[in-house]
């Protein structure tokens, strides 16, 4: 196994070791927050200084999240699919003759 193999299976099993923590926890860090979005650091910072995130900050310090919060934060502004849409506008049309 080459040098370059090696950082890079140890970079893997890095990653799948922050996953894994990340996904027991129920009180995320930034960096875990990072890693559970796929989001950078630097832009979950900038979502935070636009409070387009729900995070706590207790006593002015560091920045934490809640991962369920995350999570439907995440899941927000849903999408309908086209049989959904179909549905929709089927009962319209039969309801508004």
């Amino acid at each position: 196994m080459s040098g370059k193999e090696y950082k890079e299976l140890t970079s893997q099993i890095d990653m799948l070791k922050k996953l894994i923590l990340a996904g027991s926890k129920e009180v995320l860090s930034i960096d875990e927050c990072a890693t559970f979005t796929s989001l950078s650091v630097n832009h979950i910072y900038r979502l935070t200084s636009q409070r387009a995130i729900p995070f706590y900050k207790p006593m002015g310090g560091k920045i934490y999240f809640k991962k369920k919060e995350i999570e439907n934060w995440l899941l927000q502004g849903r999408q309908a699919t086209d049989s959904e849409i179909k549905s929709q506008a089927t009962t319209y049309c039969i309801t508004h003759k």
